[in-house]
């Protein structure tokens, strides 16, 4: 009790976190069940036959497992190949910047786009990369370049999704490191200008390994989330013309299940995506505990 007391206003402040992962994340967890199921709306999740491991199988046989795993598997790690070194190389550029005014602003910036409605970014992005008379295109038409009907075409859908979410999040990303670099003793970089070092010897030698266990826990997250891309903006951005790049396991159950009424199916999907999550969060973890002595547990 007395550390209940103790830390009551911290306890208030995590309360919503737990309910919100109690109701929308525990309690639902026996719903698994309709994967194992010939599931039938009405007769509730303990009801209908029981089918083993037949949707698994369906879903492993069928013409679209590897596309949908490749699909999935590209989304999540190309966001993190070409961006997860931007918000750390932006946050030593915030953190060198000695002019107050331009640093909040360039923060503030870069910040935003983490705030706006996946809606509206993809709203931005179909417009911009209209073929009538999107920016894009209007460029390439001024430079006598054929315009691009590029949400129609499969070959561009990566590279478009790949970079939205690398400018939607970096700067919102940088934050953590910001926070890193400025917890740094500022002694030590003082007696690397008396020895005199340079910029880039400061950034290699003495910021980065500062911050190095930061870098790896963030590392594991993302690469713990790489199965997991978001449903929103692929949704909004996809169609029929582009799903060989772009139809991803979180899209396929919610045309399974919901378009499809196919609830065993997609629940078995759903759950078989959750389990390579699980196998990729503990096997980086391990990895990464070996090589770096660093890890989530």
């Amino acid at each position: 009790m007395k550390l209940v007391k103790r830390d009551k206003y911290l306890l208030i402040m995590f309360a919503p976190v737990f309910v919100y992962y109690v109701i929308f994340m525990y309690i639902p967890m026996p719903g698994v069940l309709i994967a194992f199921k010939n599931f039938t709306p009405g007769h509730g999740i303990f009801g209908g036959d029981w089918v083993g491991l037949q949707w698994f199988a369906q879903f492993i046989h069928s013409i679209y497992f590897w596309r949908l795993l490749r699909n999935t598997f590209l989304l999540a790690f190309l966001p993190l190949l070409f961006g997860f070194g931007i918000p750390i190389l932006f946050a030593v550029c915030i953190v060198e910047i000695k002019n107050q005014v331009f640093k909040r602003f360039a923060q503030t910036i870069t910040y935003l786009p983490h705030f706006i409605s996946t809606v509206v970014v993809a709203g931005m992005l179909i417009n911009f990369l209209s073929p009538a008379d999107g920016i894009v295109n209007t460029l390439l038409a001024r430079f006598g370049i054929e315009k691009v009907n590029f949400m129609m075409e499969a070959g561009w859908f990566r590279t478009i999704f790949t970079s939205s979410e690398i400018w939607q999040s970096f700067g919102f990303s940088s934050i953590i490191y910001i926070a890193a670099i400025m917890s740094i003793d500022p002694e030590m970089y003082d007696s690397g200008k008396i020895d005199g070092v340079s910029k880039f010897q400061e950034l290699w030698h003495l910021t980065l390994p500062s911050i190095k266990p930061t870098i790896v826990i963030l590392l594991l997250l993302s690469l713990g989330g790489i199965m997991s891309v978001g449903f929103e903006k692929v949704y909004l951005l996809y169609n029929g013309a582009t799903y060989e790049t772009a139809d991803v396991l979180s899209t396929y159950v919610y045309r399974m299940g919901i378009e499809g009424q196919n609830y065993g199916f997609a629940t078995a999907v759903g759950l078989f995506n959750s389990i390579i999550t699980f196998v990729l969060v503990f096997t980086v973890n391990r990895i990464t505990r070996r090589m770096t002595n660093m890890s989530l547990w």
